[in-house]
């Protein structure tokens, strides 16, 4: 996973994965296919029962890639795992709260914050 192409950094805090976007901008369908084949496999591990997304470096972020979080947010609870999000700039929480997916997934303000409540 930890190949040159990929469009996650991952890393581990206190028993917590974390995974932080490479790209600022998650629009095209390739990127967007790819991430999800990645995040899908990082979540299916066993050791991988907390997982943290954070947005931090994320600017941009499309529709199609709301939807792999969607998935990504079930395969996880199916595991009984935990997921969280942190670091969403306003532009892009403003799209959650249109989408009401500000009400799905557990939303912190920070990677510290996150990790904290874990």
């Amino acid at each position: 996973m930890a190949n040159e192409q990929s469009h996650l950094k991952v890393s581990t805090s206190n028993g917590v994965t974390v995974v932080e976007f490479v790209a600022s901008k998650i629009l095209d369908e390739l990127s967007i296919s790819e991430i999800r084949d990645e995040l899908t496999l990082l979540a299916s591990q066993p050791e991988t029962t907390k997982l943290l997304l954070s947005f931090r470096n994320v600017e941009h972020l499309s529709s199609a890639a709301l939807g792999v979080l969607i998935t990504l947010n079930k395969q996880v609870a199916e595991r009984k795992a935990k997921l969280r999000l942190s670091d969403i700039t306003p532009q892009i929480f403003e799209v959650f709260k249109i989408t009401r997916l500000n009400k799905l997934f557990d939303i912190h303000d920070t990677a510290e914050k996150a990790l904290d409540g874990f």
